[in-house]
């Protein structure tokens, strides 16, 4: 299968295909494939900050928030790895500079 670029805005969590749709924070090189299991993962990421709020909104006794922060975290954990393993060289090296890569 054929890579091509696309462009991931964890912030906005959105895959683009044209970097001049909106912002976004890294480039990666991607089948298209791997480019739906990155938009999947960024759904996943904001249905977990959506019940997240939700969770400390309303909190209920059986929902401590360690462990709601510990899936997103792992969720987002996952999400840098995946960008870095897909990353561009220049990606790689600012996911480096920014300390992404040691935390991964």
């Amino acid at each position: 299968m054929e890579k091509r670029p696309f462009f991931v805005s964890v912030q906005g969590r959105s895959l683009l295909e044209d970097p001049g749709a909106a912002a976004y924070e890294w480039e990666v090189q991607a089948t298209r494939q791997e480019a739906d299991t990155l938009s999947h993962m960024l759904e996943q990421l904001g249905e977990k900050e959506e019940s997240g709020f939700l969770a400390f909104t309303y909190p209920w006794p059986d929902t401590p928030e360690g462990e709601v922060n510990r899936s997103y975290d792992s969720l987002l954990n996952a999400l840098y790895r995946e960008i870095y393993r897909l990353g561009t060289a220049e990606t790689r090296a600012q996911m480096e500079r920014s300390g992404f890569a040691a935390q991964l």
